[in-house]
């Protein structure tokens, strides 16, 4: 065999060496090949060489390509491109081919890998590993110049043989480190009794091993911590729980959580979720009813079912007896209102009281029987009966009917005031319905008369003080809300609930307001309820007094406004005179224009008392009501809208020095408030005049008071002369003296001088006296007197004669 084979070898060399005759040039080679492959004698692939002078077969491309890659264990494509001197796009090509048909190769970014290389480098890094304890990946990626996925992919899969390390977080541990890191970290994690962020445990022991290794010790990152504890955790070798995979609670804790929760719960039958909260619970609730599916959620605590009970028999011996309880008397002191609710609503005593109208909850948390909030509402309804009928209830209770009702009124007086008007001519023929007051009637402080009866003016001011009172009380200023009604405030209520019952204070309730305020709100809409209706009843029992009042107010007006008009004409006579003008204007404002503003100002107020439900008594007295200045002016501010403006008028007129602008103020009230003021015609005035005059002369006739006899006859005189009603007060006399002197004949106008100046000579006697000289001035007072009286006859004589004639 060897033989043969020797000689097929010997006959190829001779067959290489013999020179052939017959020479072919590159051309015709290549023409050669080309037929050859058209004829298909040659069926396979042929790849040119870069220099164009040789053909190779893929096979052999791929042959060569193996033996280099086997050589060096790692190559590129285009180093094998140079090294087999085919096109790099060919070798590409076939590369893949190569990577696909082996195993153990690979193509990574234009490069072909075998394992067996990557075996060699396992080992270098290992090496180097044992050396320094820990090698980074990127380090490793970047001297390998692969990427470091695939650096921790290959290290994966020879950790524990060709490498003795861990792998974790970028980095790379030998075994020894990875025991010591991993028993720290077991030695902190069993240290830890409360739950705990594990990444300040990390960072913890960061710094110690910082501290320990100095500045070339290892860094760790946490996740090399935590994948370690989480291995520990597997294997049971630390006991707890892993929430959000940071938030570590041992089982230590956990049980002496559950065991305190337990111990709280049994010993109190509740517990707060604040509570829970310190424990290191989130979630509370949950918690609690998946321990204790028994229990009651509330809003700030859970409780056991045995509060309800003991709750429920507080409540219903309460009930039974009539009265009310506060239930967080009885629950713990961490109760809030909105618990106490809640567990009253689950007591089947409460809900069959409700259910029964047999009690009601107030503020919550508080428990009344209804006979008890009864009894207390009757007590509040007398209050409420004082409430209305006193001063302090001057709001308006007008509606829609009211409104009507008081229109109709309106109505009414004005037909009876033209009916009245229409018949004053036969009543003052009667004598009855005109009656002129004298100056002498009203005080004056001008006045001749020296002494004043004082007991008339205290009496006076008395009464005027206590209508201002009433009226100070019983008027309030309009308001929009709650329907213009003066209604009881919640403090109100409080305050009369307290009175009625005092044992809410007696108990020793801390806030009474808690307790106060919510009854107040149940009760305050029912008594509102009431005081409007019992309102409504007054108003309409009010009624027909106010027409009576009206009517009777437009009569005596009617009379007062003629006779003012009246003796708004005589001071015509005294224009030329500005100081004695100026008097008479002032004593007619002080007298007859004050007395029709105090009578139209306290009968408004009345009538304003009566329309707003106010019960108020009519007065029997005849006697003419007095105010002063600032009791004026409180009853006009308390007059509704506009009106309030037009009387405060009146009384600025009444302080002025013109009678025309109290005219004009008292018209503008007047027809503000409805009522009419009667013109004073010619046929009017004559009437007046008359009937003026025949009562003066009745007057004068009478008369046996010398002093106040001047006056009279002064004023008869004028209606004599001037046919006008003067009103003279007393400074004023002597200048309505000398006015007669032409219209008086010589020895009557001397009779009338000498008894004026007989007069002011009396009067400034009984001015001057003193305790020395008394003796003295009582003698000449006599004489003077006697001589008025002596005198007194012929003065008659002088206006009578004249009447008469």
């Amino acid at each position: 065999m060897d033989a043969e084979l020797l000689e097929l070898q010997r006959q190829f060399e001779f067959a290489q060496q013999a020179k052939s005759s017959i020479r072919l040039s590159d051309r015709n080679v290549v023409e050669l090949v080309q037929k050859l492959q058209e004829l298909h004698i040659i069926d396979f692939d042929l790849l040119h060489t870069v220099s164009g002078k040789e053909y190779i077969t893929p096979e052999h491309l791929r042959h060569e390509m193996a033996v280099e890659i086997n050589k060096l264990g790692r190559v590129s494509v285009i180093d094998l491109a140079d090294v087999t001197g085919v096109d790099l796009y060919h070798v590409e090509k076939q590369a893949q081919q190569v990577v696909s048909e082996n195993p153990g190769l690979m193509l990574i970014q234009g490069e072909i890998i075998s394992e067996s290389y990557w075996d060699n480098v396992a080992e270098e890094i290992n090496e180097r590993l044992q050396e320094c304890s820990q090698i980074a990946l990127a380090e490793l990626a970047t001297q390998l110049n692969v990427g470091s996925e695939f650096v921790a992919s290959m290290l994966e899969a020879r950790l524990g043989t060709l490498v003795k390390g861990r792998l974790e977080g970028g980095q790379l541990y030998t075994p020894a480190y990875v025991a010591r890191v991993t028993a720290m970290v077991r030695g902190a994690a069993r240290g830890i009794t409360v739950p705990t962020n594990l990444s300040v445990l990390w960072g913890t022991l960061q710094q110690l091993l910082h501290e320990m290794d100095g500045a070339s010790g290892v860094t760790v990152e946490s996740s090399f911590f935590q994948s370690i504890f989480n291995g520990l955790v597997k294997e049971s070798k630390v006991i707890g729980s892993l929430r959000a995979g940071v938030h570590w609670t041992p089982t230590v804790f956990a049980t002496a959580q559950k065991e305190c929760i337990d111990s709280l719960f049994s010993q109190n039958s509740f517990i707060s979720y604040d509570t829970l909260n310190k424990l290191g619970i989130s979630q509370p609730v949950q918690f609690l009813q998946s321990r204790y599916p028994e229990g009651i959620p509330m809003i700030t605590a859970f409780a056991h079912p045995s509060l309800i009970e003991m709750l429920d028999a507080a409540v219903e011996d309460a009930i039974e007896r009539g009265s009310w309880i506060g239930s967080l008397s009885i629950l713990p002191a961490s109760f809030g209102s909105q618990d106490a609710a809640k567990i009253l609503s689950l007591c089947p005593s409460v809900q069959s009281a409700l259910k029964g109208n047999k009690a009601l909850i107030l503020g919550e948390s508080y428990v009344f029987s209804c006979g008890f909030v009864k009894s207390i509402y009757d007590c509040m309804e007398k209050e409420m009966d004082a409430f209305s009928l006193s001063g302090s209830s001057g709001g308006v209770l007008s509606d829609d009917s009211n409104l009507v009702k008081e229109v109709k009124v309106r109505n009414d007086f004005s037909k009876s005031s033209e009916i009245s008007n229409s018949g004053n001519e036969k009543k003052k023929k009667k004598g009855k319905s005109t009656g002129i007051k004298t100056a002498e009637s009203i005080p004056d402080d001008d006045d001749y008369i020296p002494t004043k009866s004082k007991r008339n003016q205290r009496k006076g001011k008395n009464v005027s003080s206590n209508q201002v009172s009433d009226a100070k009380a019983g008027a309030k200023k309009d308001s929009a809300k709650e329907d213009n009604l003066n209604v009881p405030s919640e403090e109100w209520v409080m305050q009369k609930i307290l009175s009625v019952v005092p044992d809410f204070e007696e108990q020793g309730i801390e806030d009474l307001e808690m307790i106060l305020r919510p009854l107040s709100n149940y009760m305050r809409p029912m008594l509102i309820n009431y005081l409007k209706e019992r309102r409504k009843a007054l108003f309409t029992e009010n009624t027909e007094k106010m027409k009576r009042l009206l009517d009777n107010l437009q009569k005596r007006l009617d009379e007062a406004f003629l006779n003012m008009q009246l003796y708004e004409k005589a001071l015509d006579l005294f224009e030329d005179d500005q100081s004695t003008s100026v008097i008479l204007h002032r004593h007619l404002l002080r007298t007859i224009a004050a007395s029709i503003a105090d009578m139209l100002f306290h009968n408004l107020d009345m009538h304003n008392k009566l329309k707003n439900g106010t019960e108020v008594e009519e007065s029997q007295s005849s006697e003419p009501i007095t105010l002063n200045s600032a009791e004026r002016t409180a009853l006009a501010k308390n007059f509704p809208g506009s009106l309030a403006k037009k009387a405060l008028a009146v009384g600025e007129a009444l302080e002025g020095k013109r009678v025309e602008v109290f005219m004009t103020s008292l018209r503008e009230m007047a027809e503000e408030s409805g009522l009419l003021l009667k013109k004073l015609d010619k046929k009017l005035e004559r009437s007046l005049l008359h009937s003026y005059r025949k009562d003066l002369s009745a007057q004068v006739s009478a008369e046996t008071d010398p002093i106040t006899l001047l006056p009279k006859v002064v004023s008869l005189l004028y209606i004599q002369i001037h046919s006008k009603a003067l009103q003279a007060p007393g400074r004023a006399i002597s200048n309505a003296v000398s006015r007669l002197k032409d219209k008086l004949d010589d020895s009557a106008y001397k009779i009338l001088t000498d008894y004026q100046t007989a007069t002011v000579t009396l009067l400034s006697l009984v001015s001057a006296a003193t305790g020395d000289e008394e003796d003295c001035t009582s003698d000449r007072i006599l004489s003077k007197r006697e001589f008025l009286e002596n005198l007194m006859p012929a003065l008659k004589g002088l206006v009578l004669n004249a009447s008469q004639s």
